[in-house]
């Protein structure tokens, strides 16, 4: 109707020029949208998901500059790799990665809990298999399957393990009675009797330290805490003497006996672009890594981005464990506070030690750096495990604001 719009009283302008530039702009997640994909986006701790996409995106740049390094060393006289190889791999699982994390990220909490349980068994299983169909890799058997399809079960494990292990210890708190530490205790010395056979004692420290902490949040008495670090420094010493990989990779970092190849490589690749790097694909001493593109990325990032580069990388490891720790602090459910404690100290423990082993502050473990050193099953393993952590501490906005709004009215 011609002037129409002339018709109209001043509330209903102001309503429909809204509906326009609503139109012009397209559809928007609203906070009024209780669709699952509206309920996740406003759930979801977004700035912890922008963090681990930081990651992500520095740990491509990172193989991009490893790369040229394990393909030169693959490349045999008939045929060569192109040099970014392990850098288009990547983006696959990349690609396969980041929408695996997101999807669990969007499970509800209590079935992100059964996921893991379920998951657990199943990988579980998959360990007991490795001795007897397993593929091995540089003398170690840890794999199963082949190519593209070769997956390796204790990656899978470890995230998946945490919350499990979480929700075993919670039940303690339910029921005094119930033998649930004693429970944990032997379900994970199988695990680590398993990777240890393979042999894994990069693995075996992750597991038995994820235990550690979640048993110490869980609020054991000092005394069995106690025998716990009295226990595990006897297991140590036991390794020493019993455990040849334990032995040999101790005597290269305390007394300098053996074979330091790797470690001295590292140390050195590390320190030689200084505090700003040669520059992007500028490096040399990384084509003297062996796993440049792995275990040892970290050193490669140190020789062509520089050491500022490294503590920057360093502080975003730092971001994400404080940002999930930030999120604990008004939690009361205590699956929820084991779960989350149990992933950050696993994703920050495995962290930590890749830097601490390129640094020479630890002897080598064969440990990869979470979302930037490339891999297939590490990736798609550390994302499902992120996953989980930004599942469980999705929080309700209005929830909360209910709550503190009952909590005002009452005083």
């Amino acid at each position: 109707m011609a002037g129409g719009s002339d018709n109209l009283d001043a509330t209903e302008r102001p309503l429909i020029a809204a509906a326009r530039n609503a139109k012009r702009r397209g559809p928007r997640l609203s906070r009024a949208d209780r669709t699952p994909l509206g309920l996740w986006f406003w759930e979801i701790d977004r700035v912890l998901l922008m963090l681990v996409m930081m990651l992500v995106a520095v740990g491509l740049v990172a193989v991009a500059a490893a790369s040229p390094v394990a393909a030169q060393k693959l490349s045999t006289t008939t045929a060569s790799l192109d040099p970014l190889y392990f850098f288009y791999r990547q983006i696959m699982w990349v690609i396969v990665g980041v929408p695996a994390m997101l999807a669990v990220s969007m499970l509800p909490k209590p079935q992100a809990r059964r996921f893991a349980i379920y998951g657990t068994l199943f990988f579980l299983f998959l360990l007991f298999l490795v001795p007897l169909i397993g593929t091995a890799v540089n003398g170690a058997q840890r794999w199963i399957g082949s190519g593209v399809f070769r997956l390796q079960p204790s990656e899978f494990l470890k995230p998946l393990f945490a919350v499990s292990l979480a929700w075993i210890l919670s039940l303690r708190l339910q029921d005094q009675s119930l033998p649930v530490v004693p429970l944990s205790f032997v379900l994970t010395g199988v695990i680590a009797a398993l990777l240890m056979a393979q042999p894994d004692l990069g693995q075996t420290i992750i597991f038995a330290a994820t235990w550690f902490v979640l048993v110490l949040v869980a609020g054991l008495s000092m005394r069995i805490l106690w025998g716990l670090v009295g226990a595990g420094f006897a297991g140590l010493v036991a390794a020493y003497f019993f455990y040849p990989v334990a032995q040999q990779r101790i005597n290269i970092w305390l007394f300098a006996e053996g074979d330091s190849f790797q470690v001295d490589k590292a140390h050195a690749t590390l320190t030689a672009g200084g505090l700003i790097g040669t520059g992007p694909g500028a490096g040399l001493a990384k084509f003297q890594l062996p796993e440049a593109h792995t275990d040892y990325i970290f050193s490669v990032i140190g020789e062509e981005f520089g050491m500022i580069a490294c503590i920057a990388i360093a502080l975003l490891y730092l971001a994400i464990i404080v940002r999930v720790l930030i999120r604990l602090l008004d939690e009361e459910d205590s699956f929820l506070i084991l779960a989350v404690a149990g992933l950050i100290a696993q994703f920050g423990g495995q962290a930590t030690i890749n830097m601490a082993v390129n640094t020479q502050l630890f002897p080598s473990k064969g440990m990869t750096l979470p979302f930037i050193s490339y891999g297939g099953s590490s990736f798609i393993a550390l994302s499902i495990g992120m996953g989980l952590l930004l599942s469980l501490t999705r929080r309700n906005p209005y929830a909360a604001r209910v709550s503190m709004t009952r909590n005002w009215n009452k005083k």
